[in-house]
């Protein structure tokens, strides 16, 4: 359990700078008082959760492979590892970014915004989106820090870029009147230190890094991709998911996007360490795994869903006491503070199914079976929450997304954590019973002393020819025993 706090806080704290600064931006935009502009940034927000849902499907699958063998004591093939992740990471990134920036306004449609919200997202994005290969390359780093067991480290990854970004956001926005050019620029100068500052840390510090090859990239991309896919289509249900709520929700006006931008903004501040705790709980899954200490692989797990549900309450606890000052911090009013309400005050325990269902993705994606999370994620975001939604958004009006939300987490969280649970289980068990020793029964012309409760004496050449003299037959089986 203190392992799986420590890996799970401290890679918390690396990804609450990054969420506190989405949510600093967010607040500082509010500040302006126009409705359009707070809108925009939780369209373009959506977005940008599609962005680092694939950032972290490929940490995950570079952190699996990495952790694996350095669990089996592979120095070389873990540093080999992690120079072609990192490589791999910062290309798919650039890709999608690349993709993402040519059609950036067809995407914001489809999420819902129109006239003013659409321009002003479409420009903050322009300004952000070049900037998001080096998040591959920053993410990648954290993860091969993660793999190494350096919880501390991997934190600092992100948590000097989110500080800085602290520092920049309010004097460009305000100091030098940049408004939201300011906050795309922010963005875009968090993510280069991130990466240099995870580059540094891998490369100069740990030594962690081997410059791949045309033929080490080509050796490891399949196993590579067989994580990485499954894992990638794994988180990117999550933003699918959000984004169809965020397109329910904008048919009840800006307001109510603002509001439910909020909420995502303070979902991913109050509950960091459920997004930190699949991440974390992973490596540790995969080197126990890699040295075949199977009870702690089901331990790990246990533990992790307790952690996901003290956690939870705790943070809901704290997150309803501060519901006034939230509402007013961002100047929600009408439909905004009322989805905010509802979900502070009422929903936000459900987070522990959340929890849970992250547990068991851990799971499923470092022991060999990540089309199992696959499977569970998108069953939640791409058919429960629209049946959902279809079944009861019209009659809840625009509260009804924060209930979707909690329902569709109780159902198919509580379904992946028992799945998980059996499946940790019946693991362990059936490779402890796989690397058993073999019992391998005395010689036959041994068994006299061992019935009087003597040692037997070891076969020697003279006994073999003894024994063949006495049974050919016998002595030829015990040769081959």
């Amino acid at each position: 359990m203190r392992h799986v706090v420590v890996m799970t806080l401290t890679s918390m704290a690396g990804l609450l700078s990054l969420f506190l600064v989405d949510a600093l931006n967010l607040l500082y935009i509010s500040m302006l008082g126009v409705t359009e502009l707070a809108a925009a940034i939780g369209f373009a927000g959506t977005i940008q959760f599609f962005l680092i849902s694939v950032s972290i499907g490929l940490l995950i699958a570079g952190s699996a492979m990495i952790s694996k063998a350095i669990g089996a004591g592979e120095q070389e093939r873990a540093r080999q590892l992690a120079g072609s992740s990192a490589l791999t990471a910062f290309l798919v990134m650039g890709i999608v970014a690349t993709l993402l920036w040519i059609y950036r306004e067809d995407a914001l449609r489809l999420l819902g915004a129109r006239n003013e919200a659409l321009e002003k997202a479409s420009f903050f994005l322009s300004i952000a989106l070049p900037s998001v290969p080096l998040i591959g390359i920053g993410m990648a780093c954290s993860g091969v820090l993660r793999a190494m067991g350096e919880a501390r480290q991997a934190m600092y990854v992100t948590l000097g870029g989110g500080m800085v970004a602290a520092v920049l956001d309010p004097i460009l926005i305000f100091g030098f009147d940049l408004g939201l050019a300011g906050a795309a620029i922010a963005m875009a100068l968090t993510r280069f230190l991130i990466a240099c500052i995870g580059l540094y840390l891998v490369i100069a510090r740990h030594n962690m890094m081997a410059m791949p090859t045309l033929e080490s990239l080509a050796r490891d991309l399949r196993p590579y991709a067989l994580i990485a896919g499954p894992a990638m289509a794994t988180q990117l249900s999550t933003p699918f998911g959000n984004a169809y709520l965020t397109a329910t929700v904008a048919e009840f006006g800006d307001s109510a996007v603002a509001g439910w931008a909020v909420v995502g903004r303070m979902t991913a501040l109050s509950f960091g360490g459920i997004f930190a705790l699949s991440g974390a709980i992973g490596p540790i899954i995969g080197q126990n795994y890699g040295a075949k200490l199977w009870p702690r692989i089901a331990t790990a797990y246990r533990d992790g869903l307790i952690f996901a549900a003290i956690y939870v309450l705790g943070a809901w606890l704290v997150l309803a006491s501060v519901t006034p000052w939230i509402i007013e911090g961002f100047g929600l009013t009408g439909e905004g503070a009322l989805i905010l309400g509802t979900f502070t005050q009422s929903a936000a325990w459900a987070f522990v199914f959340t929890g849970a269902l992250f547990t068991a993705n851990a799971a499923f994606n470092n022991l060999g079976r990540p089309l199992y999370s696959t499977m569970f994620n998108w069953s939640r975001d791409a058919a429960v929450i629209p049946i959902l939604s279809f079944a009861i958004a019209a009659n809840l009006g625009p509260v009804g997304v924060v209930w979707i939300q909690a329902c569709a987490a109780i159902l198919v969280g509580s379904a992946a954590a028992y799945t998980g649970l059996h499946f940790v289980r019946r693991i362990a068990t059936r490779e402890v019973e796989a690397s058993a020793p073999l019992e391998i029964p005395a010689p036959a012309f041994a068994s006299g002393r061992a019935a009087m409760g003597m040692t037997p004496e070891p076969t020697t050449p003279a006994m073999e020819t003894l024994a063949e003299a006495v049974d050919p037959a016998l002595a030829s089986e015990e040769k081959s025993r």
